[in-house]
């Protein structure tokens, strides 16, 4: 109905709601994707080999970034498709990513509400731990058919990531204000 020069929502007994133009859903959902395309980019960068043990895990912290500001939109079903593709991207055995992605998809879903109530550093220590779960799995599912032991080596990236971190949820908050993602 039109009540003076805007339209408005009226609720079940007729009164007057928000604007239309205040509920409006924005447009801009290709930005995560593209994020996250940028994360699979730069996982796919060719580097010396001590390097790469250090290299933080880009595609799981964007993703997790995206499953705490947008819960609704990102879960374990995309989880599940970015671990296989970065089975593919990796060459390792279909499915380890893919499991270690949606076990740590599940406690970041679980916990964003508390997630997004802790200060950056808090945030930085959960983001070391849940990608040293995925390490954890990762490392676990591809020991199974081998006797390779390395360590702990394959931990590096927890912490590299949980520094990233820092940095990166100011860059992704802000350019998701930007292109206004909700």
């Amino acid at each position: 109905r039109l009540v003076g020069s805007e339209m408005c929502i009226r609720d079940r007994f007729g009164r007057k709601g928000e604007p239309l133009m205040a509920i409006q859903r924005s447009h801009n959902i290709w930005v995560p994707y593209v994020t996250l395309l940028l994360a699979f980019m730069l996982s796919a960068l060719p580097m010396i080999e001590w390097l790469q043990w250090g290299w933080p895990k880009w595609v799981l912290v964007v993703f997790i970034y995206w499953v705490i500001a947008l819960p609704h939109k990102f879960g374990m079903g995309w989880a599940f498709i970015l671990g296989l593709l970065m089975d593919l991207l990796q060459g390792s055995h279909l499915g380890v990513n893919a499991l270690a992605m949606v076990v740590v998809t599940f406690f970041a879903t679980l916990m964003y509400r508390r997630f997004r109530m802790y200060r950056a550093w808090q945030q930085s220590f959960m983001i070391f731990l849940l990608v040293a779960v995925n390490q954890c799995i990762s490392y676990w599912v591809q020991g199974i058919g081998s006797n390779a032991s390395i360590g702990l080596w394959f931990l590096l990236p927890a912490p590299v990531s949980g520094f990233l971190w820092l940095w990166l949820v100011v860059v992704l908050r802000g350019i998701r204000r930007a292109f206004k993602v909700a």
